[in-house]
């Protein structure tokens, strides 16, 4: 009777890492750049009172056995790394990837992060720099007397100064991917670092070597879709809801054991 209890247990624990799991995809719909996340669950151990196949009699076995299972537990919380829909900014440093792929950055003590918010900003020296001002990977400087700035999809920048009409490279994007995404570990801010799930980053030139390409002017929005979201949250708050049920009928059954005379 108790292990009824510490399964339905183990139900309500996983469901409310399900909720938790829902909860930030839901609060994240608007954030750029950012990959929806899915709870994954695996039973836990069984009780096994007979194995299957056990020898019954003389000349025969138990067909199936008897095993009884102890709960579930969360496996991992798997990132979806779909593409999500584009938004037209026409801003001359809002980078969208279309295609696999993150931009590098460094962070203040040196590591480098990977996003997919293409969200950049010139910095006061006049380097591209996201919204938490970590420099893009390779630096890539905007003068202060451009007066146009162009990124080609293969990640060229080119800059206009002055009456000179003819374009100046000013630097190369670079994107970086990874064997396996899922495997990224996330930071916050719209950041990841390699695990040793992930496998090592694998920099390249957009456009090459299975590397999506770069368009200017739009971003990448979530890919949340907050009606999948809505029902994954009725469907966790109703297993939730069964889970407890079983407690309280094992609770009854306890309860008239206990008043047994």
């Amino acid at each position: 009777m108790l292990k009824a209890l510490n399964t339905a247990a183990t139900g309500m624990q996983a469901q409310q890492t399900n909720m938790d799991t829902i909860a930030n995809n839901l609060a994240n719909v608007s954030t750029t750049g950012f990959k929806k996340a899915r709870a994954e669950f695996e039973d836990l151990m069984y009780q096994t009172v007979k194995e299957p196949g056990a020898q019954t009699g003389a000349n025969s076995v138990s067909p199936t056995g008897v095993q009884v299972g102890l709960g579930v537990k969360t496996s991992a919380v798997q990132k979806d790394f779909a593409q999500g829909s584009t938004k037209i900014t026409r801003a001359p440093f809002d980078i969208e990837i279309q295609g696999s792929g993150f931009f590098p950055v460094q962070l203040p003590d040196g590591q480098i992060a990977y996003t997919r918010n293409g969200a950049f900003k010139k910095a006061p020296d006049g380097r591209l720099a996201d919204q938490n001002g970590y420099a893009l990977q390779p630096e890539i400087t905007i003068p202060p007397d451009a007066s146009g700035v162009e990124i080609n999809p293969d990640g060229l920048v080119q800059i206009i100064t002055g009456v000179n009409t003819v374009p100046q490279n000013v630097g190369q994007i670079q994107l970086v991917n990874f064997v396996n995404p899922a495997g990224l570990k996330s930071i916050g801010r719209n950041l990841f670092v390699p695990s040793n799930a992930s496998g090592l980053p694998q920099q390249g030139t957009p456009g090459q070597a299975g590397l999506g390409i770069v368009a200017q002017g739009q971003l990448e929005t979530s890919n949340v879709n907050v009606v999948d979201e809505m029902v994954n949250m009725i469907t966790a708050q109703r297993a939730y809801e069964t889970n407890s049920k079983v407690v309280q009928a094992t609770d009854q059954m306890l309860q008239y054991m206990n008043n047994l005379r």
